[in-house]
């Protein structure tokens, strides 16, 4: 078996920004005080190199790393809903050499939305890996330093020329960034169509209509109104209730570089709009094709079940995930798709402002939520989760869960918390080491193998704050398999694939699906946690197209590239 090696990153050419944002002082002092907040990290000032693997479960490896950014809120108050949603994260290969890159994205004053005279502009910013665990910002090489009010990104491969696209969903005209081969990028969102000038958290790409090419759903919040004041709940502003929603769109790729909005066609806004936070797409009912499940703030969330040919039928209220345990409408931030208990059914986890859900999948496609059972609802019910989700981090091959916590309306830290999964979709909280001690503004989580050894690390976004980069070091790991899917008749990404492994008498069935979490994109690849499994006995590919493909007797502990109807290396 021919196995690809990671690329080098190779020599480049990039010129950093060399800039460092002022800083909101009100906030940013109430932030170092109340949370242990970190001082800024500048490349120019910290000697670049990660520190061995030490005593720390989770070591944070930010300014080793070179990861020297910081959020903006704006104005650095968070006096309003729209500067409370903080900003993400997504982890593609910019530039095709095999290495994972970080777009992270920021704030920055906005006028409507910040309260005080015109500040300065914070942008967002692409940090290439250099294949040692460090990196380095390319943003002005790359063009992407975009200084709309960041949400989120989603990437794919939009025209199928085997690299990764970018989406940016802002708070204003979103941004849509096409990348020419050699990770430089053209802006054309106007040009596409989906420059989407609604207040936008989320986005992922789907191939909704199953022809080949990726189509893009966008995540709409709510119509903020600066001058609305009038509210009687004791908190520092208005909250969600007091804004009309904003409805969430659905765009489909005509496969020429441009999209149509098929939003009414596909049966999106057949609903009252909720307030998205958040969107998932997976195929949560296993017939072949991509649903799309929509976390809504202080609204009933939607689970929108493809019937093919790129029309939904919201099923939300049905399938038993439009609420949480209590019954009520959550403030919910998005949906985590895993398998909790071992039975290939894709369950869904919803961080939100309570107890969060946990919603476990049945053959008949019905839902129950399980927050309380399996033990998530106790730690989750003291603080406000806004990212994390579903993820193995010591490939025992039973997913865990990470909660990243903050509070809501106040600048007040909270500790964000690791859970352990007892391997019957029970989860314990551990200790993940020194960094879950500390508190912070917590909001996007996201999961990569950033280097690429096997195991996943977190990133994690904090509002007014640096972000943080954990490098797992767990030191009991099982063993593992990564798959990255490339599809020729299919969409290039191999969204929708089938993927089926049998290991040490287990099997394994996973739907890939872009890897969407609150405000976050993780790892493209595929990850699957082995325990002491040393040999994948059978490994099937099922693509989208109908091709289908088996490999047998792969060793664990690689990454493998599948091509469909080429092979496997």
């Amino acid at each position: 078996m021919v196995v690809k090696a990671q690329a080098g990153a190779g020599s480049r050419v990039m010129a950093g920004r060399g800039w460092l944002p002022r800083a909101g002082w009100a906030l940013g002092l109430v932030l170092t005080l109340a949370c242990g907040g970190s001082p800024e990290t500048s490349s120019a000032s910290s000697s670049l190199g990660l520190p061995p693997p030490g005593d720390q479960p989770f070591l944070d490896v930010t300014a080793a790393a070179g990861l020297d950014f910081r959020h903006r809120v704006g104005d650095g108050l968070m006096d309003n809903i729209v500067e409370s949603l903080g900003s993400g994260a997504a982890w593609f290969d910019a530039d095709g050499d095999r290495d994972l890159d970080l777009y992270l994205m920021n704030q920055g004053w906005r006028e409507g939305v910040s309260s005080t005279p015109r500040g300065e502009l914070a942008g967002n910013r692409l940090f290439a890996n250099l294949g040692d665990g460090t990196f380095e910002d390319v943003t002005e090489t790359a063009g992407v330093g975009d200084t709309g009010y960041g949400y989120s990104a989603a990437v794919g491969d939009l025209d199928n020329d085997g690299d990764a696209d970018l989406y940016v969903a802002n708070c204003g005209a979103n941004r849509l960034y096409i990348n020419r081969g050699d990770g430089i990028f053209r802006e054309a969102a106007a040009q596409a169509g989906v420059d989407d000038e609604r207040c936008s958290a989320g986005a992922t790409f789907l191939d909704a209509d199953g022809d080949g090419s990726l189509d893009l759903y966008v995540a709409n919040y709510l119509n903020f109104d600066p001058d609305y004041t009038l509210h009687y709940a004791p908190d520092v502003y208005p909250g969600p209730l007091a804004f009309a929603a904003e409805g969430d769109a659905l765009y489909r790729n005509r496969g020429d570089g441009t999209f149509e909005d098929w939003t009414t066609r596909a049966g999106i806004d057949a609903v009252p709009a909720g307030r998205a936070m958040g969107v998932v797409a997976a195929d949560f009912d296993l017939d072949g094709r991509h649903d799309v499940f929509v976390a809504n703030d202080a609204s009933e969330n939607f689970l929108f079940n493809n019937l093919g040919r790129g029309v939904f039928e919201e099923t939300g209220v049905g399938s038993g995930v439009a609420y949480g345990v209590n019954g009520e409408a959550t403030g919910a931030m998005a949906g985590s798709v895993g398998d909790l208990d071992n039975d290939n059914l894709p369950d869904i986890l919803v961080t939100d402002t309570s107890y969060g859900s946990l919603y476990r999948n049945s053959v008949d496609g019905l839902f129950e939520d399980l927050v309380l059972s399996s033990g998530l609802a106790a730690p989750s019910g003291q603080w406000v989760s806004w990212g994390g989700g579903f993820f193995d981090f010591d490939n025992d091959a039973d997913v865990d869960v990470l909660l990243v916590n903050g509070d809501l309306k106040h600048p007040t830290g909270r500790p964000d918390l690791l859970l352990a999964n007892a391997g019957d979709g029970v989860f314990e909280t551990v200790d993940g080491g020194d960094y879950f001690g500390t508190s912070r503004l917590g909001r996007g989580g996201a999961f990569a193998d950033f280097d690429d050894d096997g195991d996943l690390d977190v990133l994690i976004t904090n509002l007014e704050d640096t972000p943080v980069l954990l490098r797992n070091d767990w030191p009991e790991r099982g063993h593992w398999l990564g798959l990255r899917l490339v599809g020729t008749t299919s969409n290039r990404d191999g969204l929708g694939a089938g993927v089926t492994i049998e290991a040490a008498g287990r099997r394994w069935e996973r739907v890939h699906h872009a890897s969407s979490g609150y405000l976050t994109q993780s790892d493209p690849r595929l990850h699957f946690g082995l325990g002491e499994a040393e040999l994948v006995d059978l490994l099937e590919v099922e693509w989208p197209s109908g091709s289908r493909q088996t490999f047998e007797k792969l060793e664990a502990d690689r990454y493998y590239t599948v091509t469909e109807d080429q092979g496997i290396e």
